[in-house]
């Protein structure tokens, strides 16, 4: 029966008098709505959210790197000072040192738990010993540094800009160009299980495998110009984060070194000569927004891509893995962190206070830790979920005064609950003078809303786990039944005479007439308050002598279907008459030979009988303008013809008795009609007379005349002249 009741209300035909129901089941409905502590799937699920809590504040304004040593504390970096900080497990952190530079972009820790900083612009590695003195372990003469990699032998990878060079760095210090791309610069890198460095450029947008021996092959060139993020997954997959609009046509391949620690060499065999300095990837300075949004790419192990996420505005960071191999995405600009949970399906899984989610590090036990930005602090994840949660859904407007009815979701409990509430108002913003929060009930049955009746309403939805296991809701129904307010007949416009409209039978449909389009009606019609007017649109009218005919715009607010009952009566008469009732379409024509000639009005009255019960069916109605019922035609007196030398003097005098003549004709001897103009010149009154001065040889001759009034009523006499 709900599924019924879905299908009529997207068709439109939900009638005033039947219930109706507010659903709210998709992503895009809970967006709009508050989530606290709750994680939104892109299929529209809702559950409880990882717990969250601030582990360490820096004080910096961001952090931009993360990283974490075999006893567990993490060293976090960023700027706009470039200050190391350690943070133990009891999440007491402090500065472990202050780099002389503007910003730490990358961080990694070796095999002995020895702390590696790289600081941008100017970039240098630093390597802090025991007592937290830092020293310069490797000047890789490069602008920036935005990426560090341990190999298995202690081999220390840095990815630079403005160059687009990663260099290899042995452990006493020693390292020179590893691999150079024609690109300015190598954003992202990490090192996958066989030893490949996996590295996002910028400007093109590629995707990179360079191999042990230094040989590079484009995985993939993804359609943004900045990969912001490389991570490799559990099974070998590589995932690949990429922002802003790239420049159409393919960046230049990249160039691999002929060797291991060689520096590249240009076409003419000297050493290649430096670029000037570029500035730095738009996603590094944590904008406000990227053209272009961000897309996510999975290249799987034999090489496929696919894209598993998109996002218009948020920029992704950071990648990493849960327990499971699932996908992680730091996010930004409204600090969001994502789940990806198949090709086409993500999770929202929750909103960090900060801004920005700049990296991440998940260990062992299931604890992710991140960085944010703007505040900078870090922050622990999970793996446990919230005890409690709830939604609180956005204002849904009925258009009219409503009551309101049973509350109902779709989910699964699994052993938890979820509780309803529901408060109403009429004003189009929840404010103190809205009714307070009503319980309507626990479960997946709901109940019935307590709120009073009102044109606008909001429902709130509180979880509680049990034995940490979140419930899920799918969707949410409130049923609600709009008071039933009177139709509206806007305007009614008489139609031409002689016109009528089709019936539905096929067979007039076949019939080749002349044929009248009328414009829209309704269009000049004003109105006060309530929903604005449409414009009713009629058939084409054919041509039927006698016919006339009438036409009304008319609207329910509650947009129920409207039956129209048709009266008619004489200017000077005082009763109506019945012309048709029952009348389904807001048009009318009859034939008006039944009628006197003369002036007349009609009056239309609209019911919204047939989507309410009889006793709650109202009507309106409107009285036409006067118009016209004219058959007769005009009266042609004093025809005669008489010679002047060669040409035949015609006189007549043409009279009708409610309307100004339309046209006059005459045909000499049976030839074509021609028109005559009245001796004023102007058709404009109910009396014209006419002359006219025919050239015509001796003999005789027989002279017709045609008058038509303005209601297409034609009128034949001839006179003979010998």
């Amino acid at each position: 029966m709900k599924t019924l009741t879905v299908l009529l209300a997207a068709a439109g035909i939900l009638l005033a008098g039947q219930t109706r129901t507010w659903t709210q089941s998709d992503s895009a409905d809970f967006e709009k709505g508050i989530l606290k502590n709750l994680s939104l799937r892109s299929d529209g699920r809702l559950s409880l959210a990882p717990v969250s809590r601030e582990l360490f504040d820096t004080s910096s304004a961001y952090l931009w790197a993360l990283a974490q040593d075999s006893k567990g504390v993490l060293y976090a970096g960023g700027g706009t000072s470039a200050k190391l900080y350690r943070i133990p497990p009891d999440g007491k952190g402090k500065v472990l040192a202050d780099l002389d530079a503007l910003e730490i972009h990358a961080i990694a820790i070796d095999s002995r738990d020895r702390v590696y900083a790289a600081t941008s612009p100017d970039g240098k590695v630093y390597r802090i010993t025991g007592n937290g003195k830092p020293e310069v372990f490797y000047d890789p003469k490069a602008k920036y540094i935005w990426s560090l990699a341990f190999d298995s032998a202690g081999n220390l990878f840095v990815a630079t800009g403005d160059q687009g060079e990663i260099h290899r760095v042995t452990p006493d210090g020693k390292g020179k160009v590893f691999f150079k791309t024609e690109e300015t610069h190598v954003r992202s890198m990490v090192i996958d299980s066989k030893g490949n460095l996996i590295a996002g450029t910028e400007p093109g947008g590629l995707v990179l495998r360079v191999s042990p021996a230094g040989d590079g092959f484009v995985v993939y060139q993804m359609a943004k110009k900045e990969v912001t993020a490389v991570a490799v997954a559990p099974d070998g997959a590589i995932y690949a984060a990429a922002v802003g609009n790239r420049q159409s046509g393919p960046p230049p391949a990249p160039t691999p070194s002929p060797a291991p620690a060689q520096v590249q060499v240009n076409s003419q065999g000297g050493a290649a000569a430096p670029r000037q300095p570029n500035p730095p990837p738009t996603a590094s300075v944590a904008p406000a927004g990227v053209a272009g949004g961000t897309e996510v790419y999975r290249i799987d192990p034999d090489g496929v891509p696919r894209r598993v996420w998109t996002h218009a505005q948020d920029v992704i960071y950071a990648i990493a893995f849960d327990a499971t191999g699932r996908a992680l995405l730091g996010a930004g600009n409204k600090g969001n962190l994502y789940r990806i949970e198949s090709p086409t399906l993500s999770t929202a899984l929750l909103v960090m206070p900060s801004t920005q989610v700049t990296a991440l590090r998940m260990t062992g036990g299931g604890h992710l830790y991140a960085a944010t930005g703007n505040a900078g602090k870090v922050y622990e994840i999970g793996p446990a979920i919230e005890a409690t949660g709830s939604v609180e859904s956005d204002v849904f407007d009925s258009s009219n005064y409503s009551m309101w009815g049973r509350v109902s979701l779709e989910g699964s409990l699994n052993g938890g609950q979820i509780s309803l509430a529901t408060r109403s108002g009429n004003l189009d913003q929840p404010q103190k003078n809205w009714s307070p929060w009503a319980p309507v009930g626990a479960g997946l049955k709901g109940g019935r809303s307590a709120s009073p009746a009102a044109r606008f309403v909001q429902w709130k939805a509180t979880f509680a786990a049990a034995s940490g296991t979140s419930p899920e809701l799918d969707s949410v129904d409130v049923a609600y039944l709009p008071k039933n307010l009177e139709p509206r007949v806007d305007e009614i416009e008489a139609t031409p005479p002689n016109y009528k409209f089709p019936t539905s039978s096929i067979s007039s449909l076949l019939i080749v007439q002349s044929t009248l389009s009328l414009p829209p009606i309704g269009k000049h019609a004003t109105t006060s308050g309530g929903p604005p007017m449409t414009l009713d649109t009629t058939p084409a009218m054919q041509y039927a002598k006698g016919f006339t005919g009438a036409r009304w715009s008319a609207q329910d607010p509650n947009g129920d279907p409207l039956i129209f009952t048709v009266e008619i009566r004489g200017v000077k008469e005082t009763e109506w008459k019945l012309l048709k009732d029952k009348v389904s379409e807001k048009y009318l024509t009859w034939d008006s030979t039944a009628f006197p000639d003369g002036e007349y009005r009609i009056r239309v009255t609209a019911s919204d009988a047939p989507g309410n019960p009889p006793a709650e069916a109202l009507t309106a109605r409107l009285e036409s303008g006067a118009f016209w019922i004219d058959n007769t035609p005009p009266k042609v007196t004093g025809l005669s013809a008489t010679r002047n030398g060669a040409q035949l003097i015609v006189k007549w005098h043409a009279a009708d008795a409610l309307n100004d003549i339309g046209k006059a004709e005459y045909s000499l001897d049976g030839g074509e009609w021609k028109v005559a103009a009245p001796v004023t010149r102007l058709s404009d009154a109910q009396e014209l007379d006419y002359e006219l001065a025919l050239d015509a040889p001796p003999g005789e001759h027989t002279i017709a005349v045609r008058m038509e009034d303005d209601y297409g009523n034609q009128v034949v006499e001839k006179v003979v002249v010998r």
